[in-house]
């Protein structure tokens, strides 16, 4: 359905975008907050070790951690700034060793996770051919962004991140106009006629077994709870929708636009659903 270029040539840099465990000092088990609910069975505070964070930086009940009711660990992603903070950003010199590090390197962590997140977007948006014409212009973002990673700690704290973002934002808005756009140009079979949806839509609990949501616009959606199995949500674009707990047993997002490991962990699926190929299936999805 989507022209997407067979060798993306940053390919190989998208691999780094992905959560590696092994090379992080377990920063989003210290500097991030939670609160006793559905999806973290206890408090903590930002800054604050988990209690089963262990001396290595492992997870101590990393293998139950949702029978524990720990399930929000599990659909945590942090697009690989965790090991970019700790093996880059400082250098492979951890918190402990270091101290006075601490609190500085806990508030940089989520700085550096939304810049790679907007890395992850536009590579995902390079690999797209229908958004060609604009390629000169997602490079030089890609590029730039790259380059507020590399900043030591003070720039990142200075960082005007919400700024940086609404420009990237631009150029993914026109990104999926032109991708849905020539989608629906090239579609055969019957028209899609169902208007469901659209950029923030409140779809908590909405039942859209079935639906056929191909080129809709649910950026930032709330899907929360939806019953969308068996639903076509190809070439819809999908960034920043809310899956927590959205039903996609046999759905296809094969060509969905935007979607993020963290949207699939949060969501209930099965073998019968299908996701991009960069993305990888949940443990706790069922059979």
């Amino acid at each position: 359905m989507l022209d997407r270029q067979e060798h993306n040539p940053d390919e190989q840099g998208r691999i780094h975008l992905q959560s590696d465990c092994e090379r992080c000092f377990g920063l989003c088990c210290v500097a991030l907050p939670f609160a006793s609910s559905t999806d973290f069975a206890i408090d903590k505070d930002g800054g604050t070790p988990c209690r089963h964070l262990q001396s290595d930086f492992r997870c101590g009940v990393h293998t139950s951690l949702r029978q524990r009711g720990m399930r929000g660990c599990t659909v945590y992603e942090c697009f690989g700034a965790g090991q970019m903070v700790s093996q880059i950003t400082y250098n492979g010199r951890d918190w402990r060793q270091a101290p006075e590090t601490a609190k500085e390197m806990f508030d940089v962590f989520p700085i550096m996770r939304q810049l790679h997140e907007l890395l992850w977007y536009l590579n995902e948006a390079l690999s797209l051919q229908p958004a060609h014409d604009i390629h000169p212009d997602l490079k030089s973002s890609l590029e730039s962004t790259r380059r507020l990673t590399q900043l030591p700690p003070a720039s990142l704290l200075r960082l005007d991140v919400a700024a940086h973002r609404a420009e990237v934002n631009q150029l993914l808005l026109r990104t999926s106009e032109l991708v849905r756009d020539d989608a629906r140009q090239k579609h055969k079979g019957p028209p899609v006629r169902q208007k469901i949806g659209g950029r923030g839509a409140d779809l908590i609990g909405a039942k859209l077994k079935g639906a056929d949501l191909r080129y809709a616009n649910l950026r930032g959606a709330y899907l929360i709870a939806a019953d969308l199995r068996g639903a076509d949500l190809r070439a819809a674009d999908l960034i920043g929708a809310d899956f927590r707990d959205a039903d996609l047993r046999g759905a296809d997002l094969t060509n969905s636009l935007f979607l993020t490991q963290f949207q699939v962990n949060a969501a209930k699926g099965d073998a019968n659903t299908r996701i991009p190929s960069t993305l990888s299936r949940p443990a706790h999805w069922t059979p």
